[in-house]
């Protein structure tokens, strides 16, 4: 089963796609960590990504549609994928049918992550997270058991995201709503996009999910 979870930024795809990893043995390809991960590595696309991302607008297609073509092709996603962040623009959309349609990959559902604007801006600016393990946390919703003291490795150092800075989180809601906000009629043209309550308990956005895709896989 492949499927692409659309919402903007902030809207907790990454949160569910997680989650559909661990029940349906799915994996989640998330274009933002493969991105994160040439900037940390200081490749020639890092580079070029990274001033992009700092600014809140978003990576051309060409430095995508590459990294997910390798993606896509790789035998660990036997069983299907989750897309993550992509695509955010119909030409994205398009492009990505051509990489399946190659792959003779099918494209099964596209959920839409409902959340309005001002939760949004809440839920990005206050993020942050440990330095050391990665555990996150938020300003208002989880904030550490000890002040200052991850919980999971009981490091003292944290960091934010430059990308999530008021500013910023502004600049890529635009951006999300003059670019991407296409992308539903196109998959409403296919039959195939379906549409949850992102405004509700994480909880339940999994299981309003869970009843679009169907039965979870019995594990042998």
């Amino acid at each position: 089963m492949n499927l692409i979870l659309l919402g903007p930024p902030g809207a907790g795809k990454g949160t569910q796609a997680k989650r559909l990893e661990d029940r349906y043995g799915l994996k989640q390809i998330s274009t933002g960590d493969m991105l994160r991960a040439e900037v940390r590595s200081g490749s020639e696309v890092g580079l070029q990504a990274k001033a992009i991302m700092e600014r809140g607008e978003l990576v051309p297609d060409a430095i995508i549609i590459a990294m997910l073509a390798a993606r896509v092709a790789d035998p660990a996603i036997a069983k299907g994928f989750i897309l993550d962040g992509f695509p955010r623009t119909v030409p994205q959309a398009e492009a990505l049918d051509l990489v399946l349609k190659q792959q003779s990959m099918p494209l099964d559902h596209v959920i839409e992550l409902q959340v309005d604007d001002a939760a949004l801006v809440e839920r990005i600016s206050g993020r942050f997270t440990c330095a050391r393990c990665g555990e996150g946390y938020h300003d208002r919703f989880k904030q550490p058991k000890q002040d200052n003291i991850c919980d999971a490795c009981g490091s003292t150092e944290f960091t934010r995201r430059a990308d999530d800075k008021a500013e910023t989180v502004a600049a890529r809601l635009e951006a999300y709503h003059r670019q991407t906000a296409p992308l539903l009629p196109y998959y409403a043209a296919q039959g195939i996009l379906r549409v949850v309550d992102g405004m509700a308990e994480m909880d339940e956005v999994a299981r309003q999910i869970e009843t679009i895709l169907g039965p979870i896989p019995v594990k042998a």
